[in-house]
């Protein structure tokens, strides 16, 4: 029997490829991550011959929040990729919802980062009052014995398409940790269970954009993004089934929000603008 064939690097295999493998696939508990506050298994799964690494989050593993009365994590992750994919910029990793050994949860395909750690190096601690060329400022952090520090992180591109798409699906827990650069260059976010929420909820580590004009490309994407969640439209009619009607109406709001501004939103200082711990 022939060892069954790894998923090369995205690009190679078309994304249906990866959404039938992840569907479709026998999985395979190899184990768990600890650190996470809900369950969060990390699988083998195998399909027709192709073979990959994922993880998968059961709904029966959630522990209800009582800000996020309504829905479940698993399809607010999903909804969170469906987003992704429609702006044409690939951050969110394949994503799908399907039952497994615990019953219906998120299975994402696994990414493995780059060699300098998960982040990339795209944030930093610098002792200066401003940031270098090439970075943003984010806040001033503790350092230990009464010391202060300026965080920062990198002026990316990358990062700026993944504030848009924050902003988008107002996202309450951009960490550090939750960014995975790939070897190939492709920036990645995970962890989007606290979205879609009707009330302002954005808490992040990317304002360094913050009040600062679109690009032109994110200004196009919105208008496409915005054309597509019109009602009847299929990602219109994909999103009722992830989300309810309230966050769906609230999703279309926001976009339409960032249209009429032209700007990358600001903190609104009723809601602790950077999550915590912040990486």
């Amino acid at each position: 029997m022939s060892a069954p064939e790894r998923i090369p690097p995205r690009g190679v295999t078309p994304p249906d490829g990866l959404l039938t493998v992840l569907a479709k696939g026998s999985l395979t508990v190899r184990g768990r991550v600890r650190e996470a506050s809900n369950a969060v298994l990390y699988c083998g799964i195998e399909y027709d011959g192709v073979s990959a690494s994922c993880v998968y989050k059961p709904v029966a593993g959630e522990r209800p929040l009582w800000d996020f009365p309504d829905g479940t994590l698993a399809g607010r992750e999903v909804g969170a990729y469906e987003i992704s994919e429609a702006t044409g910029w690939g951050l969110v990793p394949p994503t799908v919802l399907r039952d497994g050994p615990y019953g219906e949860g998120m299975c994402q395909l696994w990414i493995e980062t780059a060699a300098d750690g998960p982040d990339g190096g795209l944030l930093a601690l610098v002792e200066d009052e401003e940031p270098a060329e090439g970075w943003k400022a984010i806040a001033y952090a503790e350092v230990g014995e009464g010391r202060t520090a300026l965080l920062v992180h990198a002026d990316d591109p990358r990062l700026r398409r993944l504030a848009v798409l924050d902003a988008v699906i107002n996202n309450a827990d951009r960490k550090g940790g939750h960014l995975l650069p790939a070897p190939d260059g492709q920036l990645y976010g995970i962890d989007h269970g606290v979205t879609f929420n009707v009330d302002d909820k954005l808490r992040t580590l990317l304002w360094g954009w913050a009040g600062e004009p679109l690009t032109a490309e994110a200004v196009e994407v919105l208008a496409r993004l915005a054309a597509e969640l019109a009602p009847g439209r299929p990602l219109a009619t994909r999103m009722a089934e992830l989300i309810t009607p309230a966050e769906l109406e609230a999703l279309r709001g926001r976009v339409a929000a960032l249209r009429e501004t032209g700007h990358h939103p600001e903190p609104s200082g009723d809601w602790p603008a950077i999550p915590w711990p912040p990486v």
